[in-house]
């Protein structure tokens, strides 16, 4: 910002600009105008410079308001204070000249300390009102920039989460492909009905991100299975009582994985992928595991993923079975053969259903005849 030491004083009598060019030239350099034109082409060189204006009202057969109208429009007088000078008495005067921009009136005759006080009073405020308006724009401006450091550092760590979600999930698919046939599919499901909460039970405070990374993260809900005993995972035959306990156990060891790979997630990725990981075979009754968790006491991610999950391990072909078709698994999991899930997440996966029918597989399926 450039400093302002100067001083424009229009007027038309050589004798009134000398009086005041007396008082102020201590501390200022002072511009002199004896018209309209010359006080503009003064103000057009040296506006950022200029401290104050006085401006008499009355000279050359017009008044100040073609200075003032100039100055507005120039916005000028955001920084430099007009002070107009003038013989006449009348509070309309006043008025409109306050209307049109101007400062101060100071009314002649005037005394020389008084007017001397009042420039001065004029140009304090409008200095002081200048710099928090600099303050505030640099503020501005290093809050902008570090709003895109910011904005720049979301996007890289948000694909730092997304990279690590798909390693994984790649591992997986190489070791244990039964297990992560179709990772899109879950996720867009996961999505769809994750949405249907958030638009229809707003008690629930789902935001878009949130949203987002529960659907992310519902694709490593059984990351645990990369430590269960292929024998065990990979059995055609019933499960016995001592391997069904084995096998409920990869929602601790899946919690285990997600504690190790928390230094490579955001806090709200961990939150949420160590929620579904644990709690997604929680049911709303209190008969999932591993905890036996009731009603809301899962976290709203989990009884979203635990419903898609079902869905999902109907849709999809296993050791121990074949895939259901999209229509079976949908009116098994809606007749609870799969337990009993939260009537709001059972609303929006009923709500979800000609969508989730729309997203493409590649997943051989059967027809419910060749199934039973």
């Amino acid at each position: 910002m450039a400093e302002r030491h100067k001083i424009l004083i229009v007027d038309d009598l050589e004798s009134n600009r000398m009086i005041m060019v007396e008082i102020f030239q201590e501390y200022y350099q002072v511009l002199e105008a004896s018209d309209t034109a010359r006080a503009l082409q003064l103000l057009e060189k040296y506006h950022e410079e200029i401290a104050a204006v006085l401006l008499d009202w009355y000279f050359m057969g017009e008044d100040g308001s073609k200075v003032l109208a100039a100055m507005k429009e120039k916005n000028w007088l955001e920084h430099i204070p007009v002070l107009i000078v003038t013989a006449e008495h009348s509070a309309e005067l006043e008025k409109r000249c306050i209307q049109m921009g101007a400062h101060d009136l100071i009314r002649k005759p005037f005394d020389l300390d008084v007017m001397k006080n009042r420039v001065n009073n004029s140009i304090s405020l409008y200095q002081h009102k200048n710099q928090m308006e600099q303050k505030v724009y640099e503020q501005g401006r290093i809050l902008m920039k570090q709003l895109s450091v910011m904005k720049m550092q979301a996007r890289k760590l948000k694909k730092v989460n997304e990279t690590m979600i798909d390693i994984v999930c790649n591992i997986l698919e190489r070791n244990y492909p039964e297990f992560i046939d179709n990772v899109q599919i879950m996720r867009e499901i996961t999505r769809i009905v994750s949405k249907k909460v958030q638009r229809n039970y707003p008690e629930y405070k789902l935001t878009d991100k949130e949203v987002e990374i529960i659907s992310e993260m519902s694709s490593l809900r059984d990351i645990g299975k990369l430590l269960i005993s292929d024998h065990v995972l990979y059995k055609p035959a019933k499960l016995t009582k001592e391997e069904l306990d084995y096998m409920k156990s990869h929602t601790a060891k899946g919690c285990e994985i997600m504690r190790m790979m928390k230094d490579l997630q955001t806090p709200l990725y961990h939150k949420i992928g160590m929620e579904i990981c644990q709690y997604h075979h929680e049911r709303y009754d209190g008969n999932g595991y591993p905890e036996g968790l009731k009603g809301d006491e899962i976290p709203i991610s989990a009884q979203i993923v635990s419903v898609v999950d079902a869905y999902h391990a109907l849709i999809s072909e296993r050791v121990y079975k074949r895939a259901y078709s999209r229509e079976k698994a949908y009116y098994m999991i809606l007749g609870g053969e799969c337990g009993v899930f939260s009537p709001k997440i059972m609303e929006c996966f009923r709500m979800s259903r000609e969508e989730m029918e729309q997203i493409d597989t590649d997943t051989d399926m059967y027809t419910d005849t060749e199934l039973l």
